[in-house]
């Protein structure tokens, strides 16, 4: 049978680079997207395998900084002259930061709401209307537990991964039909290059080893998509949490987030 093709935004590191590697272990032939197209050729060498490997997959790379506004366009544009069709796209790439709203730096939420909201949403819309033409296909988009609440000190991270979920559950529903399962991967804090990036590897409840790898959250939402589950929310605990903030009143949930985010500036 003919290998699927997954196209992985964010893949060179974290969650994205365990879905490539979990994907290729299943037989997947992946596009990889990232900036980093060093961290990218690394990881390609290695999924690829060699010549002589019956489960051998193809493993394309696409350098592309999508907080860049013509980014999604570009990306399509490549896979079209790499006569490439994408059986499933998983929206991984994501930006945040941590700070009070009004210091915090206008440029950094720019970025955020245009990776974390326009172009994975730019990116969907240029890729259904072929996976419609085809029968079918697969979204992932990754969310994040901070969907469903607000987040003071992290207030835009928070409402770009509410929209995420948002439009997910949308989509899973209006796509169904059209033989396309939408999931919205839902991890809580997780053992990944994200922290750093975000500005809150300091911070000590987001600093234990007990935190989940960027692996098992991987696998997990793998299994999530090809279930064709709408929403997978990792770990138990943040089951239970999420829950109970449903019978909450909110503006208890709201000072919980924030207590939970000034962790740092306790220790």
């Amino acid at each position: 049978m003919e290998k699927r093709t997954a196209l992985i935004t964010g893949a060179s590191g974290g969650i994205g680079r365990e879905l490539a590697r979990t994907m290729a272990a299943d037989g997947w032939n992946l596009v990889l997207v990232a900036r980093n197209e060093s961290k990218l050729q690394e990881l390609a060498g290695e999924l690829a395998g060699s010549e002589q490997d019956e489960r051998r997959v193809s493993v394309r790379i696409a350098s592309i900084d999508l907080a860049q506004e013509d980014a999604a366009r570009r990306l399509v544009e490549f896979l079209s002259r790499e006569n490439i069709e994408v059986d499933a796209l998983v929206n991984n790439a994501g930006l945040g930061d941590l700070s009070p709203f009004v210091d915090s730096d206008w440029e950094k939420n720019r970025l955020m709401i245009r990776v974390n909201i326009e172009a994975l949403t730019e990116l969907t819309r240029l890729l259904v209307p072929s996976m419609i033409s085809r029968g079918g296909g697969y979204i992932l988009n990754i969310a994040s537990v901070a969907s469903f609440q607000p987040g003071p000190l992290m207030a835009v991270y928070y409402a770009t991964k509410a929209y995420v979920l948002s439009l997910s559950e949308a989509l899973s529903e209006e796509l169904r039909s059209e033989g396309i399962g939408v999931t919205a991967l839902c991890p809580g804090p997780t053992r990944s290059g994200f922290q750093e990036t975000a500005g809150v590897e300091d911070v000590p409840v987001l600093n234990n080893r007990l935190m989940p790898s960027a692996t098992s959250v991987a696998r997990y939402g793998y299994r999530a998509m090809m279930r064709g589950r709408r929403v997978a929310i990792h770990g138990f605990l943040f089951r239970v949490l999420l829950v109970l903030s449903r019978v909450l009143p909110r503006i208890v949930v709201v000072r919980a987030v924030r207590r939970f985010q000034t962790a740092r500036s306790e220790a």
